[in-house]
């Protein structure tokens, strides 16, 4: 269910309107034409704006005994989506046939579909020539924003007329910061979807949790490299969570917590090993979980948070790279979105690899890095059929053979990934839905590495608690096939450190 009480920041201003019915101007038989009337006493009623219902397709059946209004701009702007072969377009027509479905009658389109849990579904109209002549609200919202045919403004306009018209209260809902802006200035209530958003103090908790032992409890646990504590300790834990046992100040070891319910000792080699390339060691405590998450096989799912520079993508593809090399998986897969898994490449020239590469260069880097021999006597050069030298990348040939693939995701839809170590960079840029339909294409044997910064979101409709790779943790948390690990010490440079946390 939809949270009727926003937070601070994600609320709108108090209305400067009355809320009491106001004369529109319109008969009652107009009002019951435009979808202006409640079907119901009771009951709040949210207006939608496009972009909630192609963020959470399913956000029809999460308001319960409200009504849900949607203006009838929306389904013109949803009409702009349907044909896109991503998942936005996806959403769309999904929208489009639950609509279909719910109006089946249609003289209920404007006066309200019942719902299972005690609301209504109905379309708003709006049309200036009619609504606007005693309106003096509308007026004045116009004389503010004069654009008539903006969708946006169109869809404000419904929600003023729709205050006008009813006792009830009216909030809009939608993801939009600007439209929000705009909201507020005219006085209209209205907040986020808040529906799929982490807890603020989930999202907040960075570091790892500290249980305190004695030192007998603590030498046990070196010796036997597990430790079992009274119930009520253990309680705040959940399965595969990394925790830090302190015996005072200076005395303390990491441990996971287990699906037997006992805290084990990280399995955690001192290097990782990569043929004919560059070792990798981890250099502090977060990495240490990190890669005992990565290379346990009974863990298919590890999401990681970790600012610029803590090494989350490059200890990531180590991990795979080994588990390549160790044959535990048929190959690693590496992908990223391009700000936002919908968009299209095809305005880019030249293949699918070089529409990709611009966006995947931190992935060939990384890959560079790690295959090149330690003791590098410069690039390998290849002979062309013509006799013409070429210089060669260490990875081109696993490349070429499918070990290692770099993969579009926007082209992800439909696929069945078996047997396959899946590295997501950059995973905050989703939204939720996205991230679902990149979990789901797991198969058997696959293990996928969901990395990325929650802080740094480039993505319009999504924010730190609300994004995929979040939502994805919070929603699989305490499965006992997956882990969730917080890198918070920098290693690229002094500099790199000091940027992230200054600037």
């Amino acid at each position: 269910m939809i949270e009727t009480q926003p937070e601070t920041l994600e609320a709108a201003a108090p209305r400067t309107r009355k809320t009491a019915k106001k004369a529109t101007g319109l008969k009652k038989l107009q009002r019951e034409q435009f979808g202006l009337c409640s079907p119901s006493p009771t009951g709040k009623h949210y207006v939608l704006d496009t972009n909630v219902l192609l963020h959470d397709p399913a956000c029809l059946d999460r308001f319960q005994e409200n009504h849900v209004c949607i203006p009838a701009d929306v389904l013109s702007e949803l009409d702009r989506f349907k044909n896109e072969q991503t998942e936005r377009g996806a959403n769309a027509r999904k929208i489009h046939r639950d609509l279909t479905s719910v109006f089946q009658d249609s003289d209920q389109v404007t006066r309200g579909v019942p719902t299972p849990g005690g609301g209504t579904i109905r379309l708003i109209i709006y049309d200036p020539a009619t609504c606007e002549e005693n309106n003096k609200a509308l007026q004045s919202f116009h004389r503010t924003f004069p654009d008539r045919e903006l969708v946006d403004h169109r869809i404000l306009a419904c929600t003023i007329l729709l205050e006008a018209s009813i006792e009830n209260e009216v909030r809009l809902i939608t993801k939009d910061l600007n439209m929000q802006l705009k909201a507020r200035a005219v006085g209209i209530a209205c907040e986020d979807y808040l529906n799929d958003k982490v807890d603020p103090q989930e999202a907040a908790k960075s570091e790892m949790l500290k249980i305190p032992v004695d030192q007998n409890e603590l030498q046990r646990f070196a010796s036997s490299g597990s430790l079992e504590l009274e119930e009520d300790r253990l309680s705040i834990l959940h399965i595969n969570q990394y925790v830090l046992l302190e015996a005072g100040a200076k005395q303390t070891m990491p441990a996971r917590f287990s699906k037997e319910h006992r805290l084990v000792r990280l399995n955690v080699p001192e290097v990782i090993r990569i043929p004919d390339g560059h070792h990798l060691k981890p250099l502090n405590l977060g990495q240490k979980c990190f890669i005992d998450a990565l290379l346990n096989p009974e863990i298919s799912l590890v999401t990681c948070y970790g600012q610029a520079g803590t090494g989350k993508t490059l200890v990531a593809m180590a991990a795979g790279l080994n588990g390549v090399f160790q044959r535990d998986y048929n190959g690693l897969t590496v992908s990223r979105p391009v700000v936002a898994m919908g968009d299209q490449l095809g305005f880019l020239p030249g293949s699918l690899e070089e529409k990709m590469r611009p966006w995947l260069q931190p992935i060939y880097d990384a890959l560079e890095l790690l295959m090149s021999p330690q003791n590098n006597q410069g690039p390998k050069r290849k002979k062309s059929k013509g006799g013409e030298e070429s210089i060669s990348k260490p990875y081109e040939d696993l490349m070429q053979q499918g070990v290692i693939e770099v993969e579009a995701l926007c082209y992800i839809r439909g696929r069945s990934i078996p047997n396959r170590f899946f590295i997501l960079d950059e995973a905050q840029q989703l939204t939720p839905k996205e991230a679902k339909t990149v979990v789901t294409r797991m198969s058997r044997g696959s293990k996928l590495v969901m990395v990325g910064d929650p802080a740094q979101i480039d993505h319009p409709y999504v924010d730190s608690r609300s994004n995929g790779l979040v939502f994805t943790r919070q929603k699989m948390k305490g499965q006992e096939f997956a882990a969730h690990v917080t890198l918070s010490r920098g290693e690229r440079s002094e500099l790199a450190e000091a940027g992230a946390r200054l600037m």
